[in-house]
């Protein structure tokens, strides 16, 4: 009951992807459509070949081979023979072309809609799932869940079509062979699905582990600096190491059960014609048969185990590709939660110019029971200039992130300029914030692609954001300028450089709302006396929020909200906290005593 069960959720699993057939109709259907003439000459030519060997005898059993000579019987045959292997192999080499093609179409489908849907989720996803295993799910699962359309699941039905072409020429010619040959069927089957079983949960578990080594990988090369810089490239050698050999060993377990179907065949298909032998040699003494149809039927063995020896691999490729299934339907279960509101609110932020920010009763907590932001309410107007500081978690980041709408609140609103930004579309939300953190991502690209990300801003318009940002004479310094190629993350700039394109990238978007979130603390002092500038006018007449541990940096801030467990518990200028002499005080003061130590 329980192996009933399984199937059947392993097909309701291939149901969700059977649509992605539906794209390729025409492809599909006629890779189906050679099936039939492919059978049809495979089933025949044994046929034809036992009858050549009783025109040999001059014992033919077709009525049209009665009334000609050895010699024509033979050419007619051997015309039918050659016209066959003609169909064949014409045929085969176009159905294997449709087939994967279907394969590769349905595979980039799949890749590009399961991209989409992850980079949708929302961060909390990101936040508890490494991303090695991501990528593995993006090219390792979807590439075999490609066998399961291609050469798994069509070639599954290719090889049925030949069995039963294959099954009815043997009951047309001779039912007691036939039928012996069919009774060998029943415990070959039984014996594919037993190690189709194992190898499906084997296959499960390697995959599991190729997952984790990729996991490893992927962080041992983003933390390459450092691994070198503590000497752990022994440890983690070793590390690696232990994950290689649980993934060897797990791939090693696959291994073992697909070679034992491939053995148990091998061995059923020669017990198979020994007991044709045995039976036909008994009824060719009897004078019930004669050696052609004998002959025949050796033959037909042979090919009934063949689409069975390919049957049984393809099965191995479905339940490798039914684990990658699993594996990627459990990414498309994964709930998208920030999502845009089914009616998005018709006022838009660009009939508004003012920037005013309220945080409304907002609670948000990373876990249900452990709330970082308790009851937060925050009413930033217009043009102002607000900091957040406290101690580490008090959730000054957080804040910014439930701001962007990366997060949504577990209770309360946010609005900007009156609207909750639940009911502005995200887009429409993002474009008008604009996000410097600490640590400026850069994409592998050019400079100015890493400044438009994409977006329709002529060369002219990139310039200008990179002067007004003081980034230009430095952009123009390198080697091509603005058509200077960056690697990966920005590796051929200084920490410094990379920082200043993120402040043009913002700037080149006009956004009315800014947010800085320690987007200074990479910067030399030259660099920051060049951002300052830049930040001077990019704060004009825009609404700002500024994280900055650095708290001398924020004195000339409108507000400074403390904040402590995510709670607000002082609000006012430097001059008024410090008369306060609450913890902004202690904390400024500390700050300055370990300055002045320093």
């Amino acid at each position: 009951m329980l192996a009933l069960l399984r199937r059947w959720d392993d097909w309701s699993l291939l149901s969700r992807l059977l649509p992605y057939l539906g794209r390729h109709k025409r492809l599909l259907i006629g890779s189906l459509i050679l099936l039939v003439p492919l059978a049809l000459a495979g089933a025949v030519q044994p046929m034809l070949v036992g009858q050549a060997i009783s025109v040999l005898q001059n014992k033919p059993t077709w009525e049209m081979l009665q009334g000609m000579s050895r010699s024509q019987g033979l050419n007619l045959l051997s015309l039918a023979l050659l016209a066959t292997i003609v169909v064949r192999l014409a045929f085969r080499g176009v159905q294997g072309y449709y087939v994967q093609e279907v394969g590769q179409r349905v595979t980039a489908d799949i890749r590009q809609d399961l991209f989409q849907h992850v980079t949708a989720l929302a961060v909390r996803f990101f936040d508890r799932t490494p991303v090695g295993k991501l990528v593995t799910r993006l090219t390792n699962d979807v590439e075999a869940l490609g066998e399961v359309f291609s050469t798994g699941a069509i070639g599954i039905l290719s090889d049925i079509v030949s069995l039963l072409a294959i099954a009815i020429a043997m009951f047309w010619l001779q039912w007691q062979l036939a039928l012996l040959l069919t009774v060998l069927l029943l415990p070959t089957t039984a014996v594919i699905l037993y190690f189709q079983r194992r190898y499906r949960k084997a296959n499960y578990r390697a995959r599991e582990e190729l997952s984790n080594l990729n996991a490893s990988l992927q962080e041992n090369m983003v933390g390459i600096g450092i691994v070198q810089s503590f000497r752990r490239e022994a440890y983690n050698a070793q590390q690696f190491r232990v994950a290689n050999q649980r993934y060897l060993e797990a791939v090693d377990r696959t291994i073992f059960h697909d070679s034992a179907i491939s053995a148990t065949l091998e061995w059923i298909s020669l017990a198979a014609i020994a007991a044709v032998l045995w039976l036909g040699s008994f009824l060719v003494l009897q004078d019930q048969m004669n050696f052609g149809l004998l002959a025949a039927f050796i033959l037909y063995s042979q090919r009934l185990f063949d689409p069975l020896r390919q049957l049984a691999e393809k099965f191995t490729s479905i339940q490798a590709g039914f684990t990658a299934i699993e594996r990627i339907v459990d990414i498309f279960n994964e709930p998208i939660e920030i999502r845009d509101a089914a009616q998005t609110q018709q006022l838009s932020l660009e009939t508004s110019q003012s920037g005013e920010i309220h945080f409304e009763n907002v609670w948000f907590g990373y876990k249900p029971d452990e709330p970082v932001i308790q009851n937060l309410n925050i009413t930033i107007q217009p043009g102002q200039k607000v900091a957040l500081v406290g101690p580490t978690g008090a959730g000054k980041s957080t804040i910014i992130r439930l701001l962007c709408r990366l997060y949504e609140p577990t209770q309360g609103r946010i609005l900007i300029d009156g609207i909750d930004i639940r009911n502005l579309p995200q887009v429409e939300l993002r474009r008008h914030l604009g996000v410097i953190l600490q640590d400026g991502f850069l994409f592998a690209g050019d400079v100015s692609s890493n400044i438009t990300l994409g977006e329709p801003y002529d060369q002219e318009a990139v310039q200008a954001a990179a002067r007004r940002t003081n980034v230009a004479t430095l952009i123009e310094s390198l080697p091509q300028g603005y058509a200077t190629p960056l690697r990966e993350r920005g590796t051929n700039l200084s920490g410094g450089q990379r920082q200043l394109l993120a402040f043009a990238r913002v700037a080149i978007r006009d956004p009315k709302v800014l947010i800085l979130d320690e987007a200074t603390a990479n910067l030399d002092v030259g660099t920051e006396a060049l951002v300052q500038e830049a930040l001077d006018d990019l704060l004009s007449d825009r609404t700002a929020i500024i994280i900055a541990h650095r708290l001398s940096t924020i004195r000339n801030a409108d507000r400074i909200l403390v904040l402590r467990q995510g709670q607000l518990i002082e609000d006012g200028s430097h001059d008024v906290l410090m008369a306060r002499n609450g913890l902004y005080t202690s904390l400024y003061r500390l700050q300055s005593l370990g300055a002045e130590v320093a």
